[in-house]
C-alpha cells in the first residue's frame, strides 16, 4: 500500500467517524451521562469487538470512581434493581444479551445499549438507547458499502467507542474528577 493510498484510506475513515458520531443524539448521551452518574454499580457487557469497547468503557468508569463489573467475569456479583447494565450490540439482536437483558429488567435494573437498531429485540428492553447510525455486520448490503468503506461492524464499534470516551469526558467535567485523580484508581500490579 503506498503512502498516498493510506493517506485516503484514513481520510475515508476519519470522514465516516465524523459523520457518524456527528449523527448521533445529543440528548440520547445527556440523558446517559444521568443515568451512569446515578447508578450505584455498572455492568458492562458486548460480543466480540463490541464486547471489548465495552470493557474499554468499563475501566475508565472505573477510573472516574464507579464501581464497575464486566458481566461473565468470575468476581462479577449479581445485578440488583438499582444498578445498571450498558451493553453495546450493534445488531441489537445477539442472543445471549438479550437473554441477559432480559434477566436484568426483570431484576429492575436499567438499561443503557448502544446500537444501530431501536427496534430490536434489546432496544425494546433498554431504558435508554444511543442509537449509532452504522453499519451493522447482519446487513451486509449495497447501502453498507454506500455509508461505509470498513468492513462488517467497525464503523459502529469505532464510533461507540469515540462516543464511549466522550462521555467519560462529560462525565469528569460534571464530577470535577481530574485525570490525575483517575490515575489513582488505574492498574498498578501491572
Amino acid at each position: 500500500m503506498n503512502d498516498e493510498h493510506t493517506d485516503s484510506v484514513i481520510e475515508r475513515i476519519l470522514k465516516e467517524l465524523g459523520d457518524c458520531v456527528r449523527q448521533v443524539s445529543a440528548e440520547s448521551l445527556t440523558r446517559a451521562e444521568a443515568l451512569i452518574e446515578s447508578a450505584s454499580r455498572i455492568f458492562v457487557a458486548g460480543a466480540g469487538r463490541s464486547g471489548l469497547c465495552m470493557r474499554a468503557f468499563g475501566m475508565r468508569l472505573m477510573h472516574l470512581g464507579k464501581t464497575v463489573h464486566v458481566v461473565g467475569e468470575t468476581t462479577t456479583p449479581g445485578i440488583a434493581a438499582t444498578d445498571l447494565l450498558i451493553l453495546g450490540s450493534g445488531s441489537g439482536r445477539t442472543a445471549s444479551l438479550v437473554v441477559m437483558a432480559e434477566h436484568a429488567c426483570h431484576l429492575g435494573a436499567n438499561i443503557l445499549l448502544f446500537t444501530t437498531d431501536s427496534e430490536s429485540p434489546l432496544g425494546r428492553l433498554a431504558a435508554l438507547q444511543v442509537i449509532i447510525p452504522a453499519p451493522s455486520f447482519r446487513v451486509m448490503d449495497d447501502m453498507h458499502d454506500s455509508i461505509s468503506v470498513q468492513p462488517l461492524g467497525t464503523l459502529f464499534e469505532q464510533s461507540m467507542l469515540i462516543l464511549c470516551d466522550g462521555l467519560v469526558f462529560e462525565l469528569m467535567r460534571r464530577t470535577g474528577v481530574s485525570a490525575g485523580q483517575m490515575f489513582a484508581h488505574h492498574a498498578n500490579l501491572e
